[in-house]
């Protein structure tokens, strides 16, 4: 089952602050948490047991998991050996990301440790390093996968780099996890760069919903943690409300609504793309079952564009009622009612529509 999880930087803030982030965070049923080393500053093994237990603590007071990101220079300078990872359990982590500069062997070792601790593996690079640990007989349980974020604008993954390493790492029957980020003001990471904090380009300065729903309609991950911290309620709940297993978009609003285009745009059954798709559009029939006897009156029955939403309105007889989402611009002979549209960056979500996928909407904020 898909999870949501979040991140928090002991190095930039406060036990209490981010206590109180986990405690809003597990409200709303995130259930992973990432936080990092690298940027723990130069405090002594001991304050950094003590500042990362405390808060790990809470979130396993919450059902939480948590993953801190080491390196090579991490291990150096707190004395660890990848054969030794007693000081992680100490911080009581459930796991390590290793960000970059183990060997294979060493990696396949570490997965055997006797702490129980999971190994997370870069999703994003090098798929020949994955395949080389896999060939050192890795302790498969205990491995998972989790891309990079980007904090530099312009720097994130293609879509379809992206979709290259999910199928590559998917071989394997690894878990993946990737990062999308908060657009709330002030929002940080561990490095002090402010531009955003997403694994894919094409997400930064977008809704955190949207990147959610993207991230769920192209499958191929698991996880989806919110990189920079902290995102606001507002924004958890949107991302908790998500179903995975619907394709969801993000509707603007076009005209005001008649109630019973409200509840055709609402239908309680939900909307199912139809089985004999078209190449112009998305139909779900069911609704013109349910309001056959209602009327439809004709309204903004402008010309219509990809991405489109429209409601038959009374003209068009037996398929009154039906919804559609324009796949492909068409003349609009005045029998479909545009109620609203899909903004420029949510159109990218018609291309996961297939026949029999469930859909649904959400209001755009």
């Amino acid at each position: 089952m898909a999870r949501l999880g979040f991140s928090v930087y002991p190095g930039h803030s406060t036990p209490e602050q981010d206590i109180a982030y986990i405690r809003m965070a597990g409200k709303y049923g995130f259930e992973h948490v990432f936080t990092c080393l690298l940027s723990a500053g130069d405090k002594s093994k001991e304050e950094l047991i003590r500042s990362f237990r405390i808060r790990i603590d809470a979130a396993h007071g919450e059902g939480m998991e948590v993953l801190l990101d080491v390196s090579p220079a991490v291990f150096e300078r707190m004395g660890i050996s990848y054969d030794r990872l007693d000081l992680f359990a100490k911080m009581h982590a459930d796991g390590i990301r290793l960000d970059e500069g183990f060997d294979g062997a060493q990696t396949s070792v570490m997965t055997y440790n006797r702490q129980g601790l999971k190994i997370e593996l870069n999703a994003s690079t090098d798929m020949g390093y994955i395949e080389n640990v896999m060939t050192h007989y890795p302790d498969r349980k205990k491995l998972v996968t989790c891309h990079n974020f980007y904090p530099q604008k312009y720097t994130g993954l293609s879509l379809s780099h992206f979709n290259v390493c999910n199928a590559s790492i998917k071989k394997h029957g690894l878990t993946v996890a990737a990062f999308v980020s908060s657009a709330q003001k002030g929002a940080y990471g561990p490095w002090p760069v402010h531009e955003g904090l997403c694994t894919l380009e094409m997400h930064r300065g977008l809704p955190l919903d949207f990147q959610v729903r993207h991230l769920f309609a192209a499958g191929g991950v698991d996880d989806i943690l919110i990189a920079n911290a902290y995102a606001s309620e507002e924004e958890l709940k949107a991302c908790a409300d998500v179903n995975p297993s619907v394709l969801t978009f993000g509707l603007m609003l076009e005209k005001e609504l008649t109630n019973t285009e409200q509840a055709v745009l609402d239908f309680a059954q939900g909307h199912v793309v139809r089985g004999d798709m078209s190449e112009y559009m998305l139909r779900s029939t069911w609704p013109r079952l349910t309001f056959a006897k209602e009327s439809i009156p004709a309204a903004n029955t402008r010309d219509l564009v990809r991405g489109d939403v429209v409601i038959l309105n009374d003209g068009y007889s037996r398929y009154k009622g039906e919804l559609h989402i324009v796949l492909k611009n068409m003349p609009n002979d005045g029998r479909k009612n545009v109620i609203g549209r899909l903004p420029e960056y949510e159109k990218v979500l018609l291309d996961y529509a297939a026949p029999w996928k469930p859909f649904a909407f959400v209001q755009c904020r």
